[in-house]
Order: structure tokens, then sequence, then C-alpha cells
């Protein structure tokens, strides 16, 4: 006689809130409604015959019995995973699945990855651009590149380089009435994104306050874009505006750059780190990394 297994829909929600122990942020994973959370988990609680967790309104504590539920889910879970895995890698010759912070994957990685895909054409590479910081092994990705302190727990991490940031403006700003100067930019727009202004200003000697009130970027390629259209100077990083630069489109502005405190990290999970396909993108990634910087001397 087969067994009636729960709503797998039902056991997603659940695992999710249980690791999250908040059903908001179970939603935003899942791409649900926190009321479709909540109506999951209390239908779940109704086939089990008892409560997994504890209200407070919207506060929310993951009862004994559930928390041993949600372990055993969140191995079940990581089998499935893997069993797929299993079952695609019979589908295909090898698939290389990275995440990417959005400006390197688009102004750095994207343009030399035909370089890697020719190399190794039985490879089906899928570059996924992301700024969050996903469940790499729960999500399936292989790779991530990220952008941070290298902190990155239960992973298996790889510095690959780091940066530098500086200011740039388009030749056409102000009619090409430049800065000539840094002290010169305390009478132009200065554009503001994620990065602060302070620790170049403080490089340059200059005692301006920094930059509030405006637009505020948080993606770098539209701070670039702007910089680019004439709207003001931006401070951006080298890695992801040096295409703008070699274009002509924008102009870096004096000689003194700061070392970003955030640096480039390879970042793998520890089931994905000896792949073939995994070890053969880092390799590649490596001697591409090393021409560009003999570039950059």
């Amino acid at each position: 006689m087969a067994r009636r297994l729960p709503n797998f829909s039902a056991l997603r929600a659940f695992e999710a809130a249980a690791r999250h122990e908040n059903f908001s942020r179970a939603a935003e994973e899942l791409h649900l409604t926190h009321g479709a959370i909540s109506h999951q988990v209390r239908g779940l609680e109704q086939e089990l015959g008892r409560p997994l967790f504890v209200r407070h309104g919207r506060q929310v504590k993951i009862t004994n019995d559930g928390l041993k539920f949600a372990q055993f889910l969140g191995k079940a879970f990581a089998d499935i995973a893997a069993a797929t895995d299993g079952m695609r890698a019979t589908s295909i010759n090898q698939r290389l699945t990275i995440t990417s912070i959005p400006s390197f994957a688009a102004r750095w990685l994207a343009p030399r990855l035909g370089r890697f895909i020719e190399l190794h054409p039985d490879i089906e590479v899928v570059l996924q651009s992301s700024g969050h910081m996903q469940d790499l092994a729960r999500e399936g990705v292989d790779v991530g590149i990220r952008f941070g302190r290298g902190n990155y727990p239960g992973m298996v991490v790889l510095r690959l380089m780091g940066d530098v940031y500086y200011p740039v403006v388009s030749p056409h700003y102000r009619d090409g009435q430049l800065p000539g100067v840094p002290a010169d930019l305390a009478r132009h727009t200065l554009l503001r994104s994620t990065e602060r202004w302070s620790p170049w200003l403080h490089a340059a000697g200059l005692d301006l306050a920094e930059p509030s009130g405006g637009l505020m970027f948080e993606d770098l390629s539209m701070l670039i874009r702007s910089a680019a259209d004439g709207n003001g100077v931006a401070l951006v990083r080298h890695v992801v505006a040096m295409q703008e630069i070699a274009s002509g489109q924008l102009l870096r502005l004096f000689d003194i750059a700061t070392p970003s405190p955030d640096e480039y990290y390879f970042v793998t999970p520890p089931n994905a780190a000896s792949k073939p396909q995994v070890l053969a993108f880092r390799d590649w990634l490596l001697e591409e990394i090393n021409a560009f910087q003999r570039q950059q001397a």
C-alpha cells in the first residue's frame, strides 16, 4: 500500500520557514507571499496534528518537534538535489552553473567567457547575474563570484584579485570644463553610489563632506552610464569601468586611486569543488586574471 505523503509545496514552505525562523524571508526565497507560507505551514500542522511553530503576532519560534522535522527535511531535499544533479549529468556532457555580481558578470567575465567555451566545448555554461547571497549548494550553483571580505562560511574560497577606486567623468561634461585638480571637485556634481566617496576624498587631501541627496545608484553599471551621459563625476572601480575608459566615453581624473576594502572571490560549495568543469573554469579564470593584471601593470 502506497504511503500518503504531505504536500511537497507545504514541506518546502515549512523547511524554508524553519531555516530562516521567519515567514517573510522564506516567502522571499520561494517567491511566494507571507500569507502563502503561513497557509502552507498551518495546513501541514493540521495534517501532522501538532504545532511546528509558536506564534507571537508575526514573530514565530520553531518547536522542538518542528526543528527535528526541519533538519530531516533539509537532508532529504539535499539528497533530492544531488540525485537530480546526477540525472542531469547523464543528459548533458557537463554543466557549469556560475553566479556572479552583475557588474563583474557584464563588464569583465561575459566578454571573456567565449574563450573558455572554445577551449571546453563539452561544457554547457550557465551564467547567472545576481547581487544577493543565495545558498549556492541549495540552488544548484557550482561557482559564485563574489565581491566582499572573503568570509563565506562552509564554502571553498579562493581570492581572485583586488580593485581600486578613482573618479571618472565624461569628456563632454559641462562642455569640457572638467576639474583640473582634486580641489575643483567642490564645485562639481559628485554622483552617489553605495560606495562612499570619503576614503578617496581623504586620500586626495580634501576636506569635503560625503555627497548627500539626489539619486543613489546601487548598480555600478547604471552609475557608469550616468557618468558617460555627462551627469557628473563618478567614483568607480577600475575593473568595471575600464571599457568606457578604453573607448574614451569616460576619462580618469587625477592619478590618485584608493584600494577597495572588498575583493573578488571564487566561492564553491564543497560538493562542487572537485568537479572537472569547476576545476577547469577555476584554472582558466586564474590565467585570465593574470593576463589582465599584466596588461594593467
